[in-house]
């Protein structure tokens, strides 16, 4: 069976099982598609891989264009010492007091950045908060192969103290820092999130975690090479570092996501997610994104497609 087939399968056997779940149930919840139909079509035919360069000119088009009405924006704002330790800032115009939304880039754990030039992506997740009554914080962070395990749950710790010390500056509440990821960007957040070494004395300093396709159990994780990079090749070592038990014991709020057409490891990974806090007895609601790839996901925030974006909101009651 093709790697293509494979994960439509698995696609098709997670949708089914989730098919009877009330909407404020446990377990997987699948969204009504939101998608524009000749885009769910070409999602389709890219099929279950992750596939930003033929996917961002699917969702660019349908993107509101700089400069963003009644949005203040402030890029580049250093949170740290290293040439990544770069955030971008957007607020409603006179806000005060607002939710922040952090956000975390995806990037295989090599590659990424909060904001690519000529493109709307990653903007558009910050903007989509600021028009939504929050602040908007985009975050650069160190990328491996030369920063290894723990430079990123370091970075977020760290953006997290710079967002605490300055968000009323920004029109933000300390207090409600909400922390998101996305691909590998999800899975530091998973580990930044079960691991308490990075917390300070009041715990990781959010007030939820929302978590978009990532890696949760290491043991039973087809790894590729660019996760070696910054795991290490020691599997005593990078076990421990699974964030799953530490996710289950959390008593922080979290929003797990996946996509219909993600990729056959993070749709085995949330299954795995799935199938750990139910045998705990904490079964999750897991987002399942009706008709969605892996980098539409994230790629669709701020559109009128709100699969994902009408879920964030609920959560956060901004």
């Amino acid at each position: 069976m093709s790697m293509k087939s494979l994960a439509n399968l698995l696609s098709l056997l997670l949708l089914s099982a989730c098919a009877g779940i009330a909407p404020n149930g446990p377990d997987y919840v699948k969204t009504a598609s939101q998608i524009p139909v000749d885009v769910e079509i070409r999602l389709r035919e890219i099929g279950p891989i992750s596939a930003p360069e033929p996917t961002r000119p699917l969702y660019a088009p349908l993107q509101p264009a700089e400069p963003f009405a009644n949005i203040t924006v402030k890029r580049d704002l250093r949170y740290g010492a290293a040439e990544r330790h770069r955030l971008d800032v957007f607020a409603p115009t006179a806000a005060s007091n607002r939710p922040v939304l952090l956000f975390m880039h995806g990037g295989a754990y090599v590659g990424g950045d909060k904001h690519l030039a000529g493109s709307p992506f990653y903007s558009n997740i910050g903007a989509w908060a600021a028009r939504n009554g929050m602040v908007g914080v985009n975050m650069t962070y160190r990328l491996a192969p030369q920063a290894k395990w723990p430079a990123a749950q370091e970075d977020i710790g760290s953006a997290i103290a710079w967002i605490k010390a300055n968000a009323a500056a920004q029109g933000g509440d300390p207090n409600r820092i909400y922390l998101m990821g996305h691909s590998a960007g999800a899975s530091h957040v998973a580990n930044y999130m079960s691991h308490s070494q990075f917390h300070g004395d009041s715990g990781p300093g959010v007030a939820g975690a929302i978590i978009v396709s990532a890696f949760y159990d290491f043991d039973t994780l087809n790894a590729t090479g660019t996760f070696f990079q910054y795991h290490g090749n020691d599997k005593v070592q990078y076990l421990q570092r699974s964030p799953l038990p530490g996710l289950i014991a959390s008593k922080v709020p979290m929003l797990f996501a996946v996509a219909q057409y993600d990729t056959p490891d993070f749709l085995q990974q949330t299954e795995v997610l799935r199938k750990g806090f139910c045998s705990a007895g904490r079964c999750q609601r897991i987002v399942m994104l009706t008709g969605h790839s892996h980098m539409s996901e994230v790629y669709s925030i701020n559109t009128e497609d709100i699969g994902l974006s009408s879920e964030i909101l609920a959560f956060i009651k901004p």
